[in-house]
């Protein structure tokens, strides 16, 4: 299967990416005679993690082998692999509960749920699987006025993180908020490999933006953690913000997303005057 050959390849790319970023003095080894401390050998990767030579090249080729769990849980501790990208890895490999190869599409929000956003007085939107954003409440739309008149098919967060230059603006950190979107992204999304959507989608961004390109291909993988966020507001300054992620148990394709004001700050004050603007 095309998804198959996909997850193979992405898999084989993200070992190579991770072996070529360890540090050698991490696991023992001593630093090479040409190339310093970054950078481990496959022979050496399979020594440290008691794998076959031949075993982890096939894997870091692409080729068509089912390693055992056992295997790609030694090859993690060896590459010094977190849990979100140990994670990544099994998905990729089948070994934990994977996204669907081919999504179906979620063609508009259930009213049920833009009920329930327009019922928040903070900023809130729906995301579905490919990061489409599906519904918005109003003080979203104050946030980012451009959200109601963007094309639909630019109404993506990752693509509007990456090519829209008033939420650039809005993001006063946006280096980091853009590449933490990013391996979020990848790892939600990464095991859909080879659903031409998804692929368009990474094809269409790669084109757009150098700084999703280099992001792509350094494979970072995160899981979502809620989190302080900043916003440069245009109109009401900036704001102190928690970023905090939902699943609706009747759609659990559909994530929600809800802002509210950091304790101790005079967001909620701020919100206030956007809501009224």
């Amino acid at each position: 299967m095309v998804n198959d050959a996909e997850r193979r390849r992405e898999l084989g790319a993200f070992l190579r990416a991770r072996r070529n970023q360890l540090s050698r003095s991490a696991v023992g080894l001593p630093p090479r005679t040409r190339g310093g401390d970054l950078g481990l050998r496959r022979e050496e990767v399979s020594y440290l993690s008691g794998v076959s030579g031949t075993w982890y090249t096939w894997l870091e080729q692409g080729r068509d082998i089912n390693p055992s769990r056992q295997v790609v849980d030694a090859v993690a501790r060896t590459l010094r692999l977190d849990s979100s990208a140990h994670t990544y890895v099994l998905a990729l490999l089948g070994y934990s509960n994977p996204l669907p190869a081919h999504a179906p599409p979620v063609p508009e929000a259930p009213a049920s749920l833009q009920r329930l956003l327009d019922s928040w007085a903070d900023p809130a939107f729906a995301l579905a699987p490919d990061w489409s954003v599906l519904a918005w409440n109003t003080t979203y739309q104050r946030l980012f006025p451009g959200i109601a008149t963007v094309d639909d098919a630019d109404r993506n967060l990752l693509w509007l993180v990456f090519t829209d230059p008033y939420v650039r603006a809005l993001l006063p950190d946006w280096d980091g908020t853009s590449r933490r979107f990013l391996s979020e992204f990848r790892a939600e999304t990464g095991p859909r490999l080879g659903d031409p959507a998804h692929g368009m989608l990474v094809e269409r961004l790669r084109q757009a933006s150098a700084e999703f390109r280099e992001g792509w291909d350094s494979r970072d993988v995160q899981r979502f953690a809620s989190r302080e966020r900043l916003f440069q507001h245009p109109d009401v300054g900036l704001l102190h913000l928690e970023h905090h992620q939902l699943a609706m148990d009747d759609h659990p394709e559909i994530h929600v997303v809800v802002y509210t004001p950091m304790p101790d700050t005079d967001a909620a004050e701020r919100l206030a005057r956007l809501r009224a603007t």
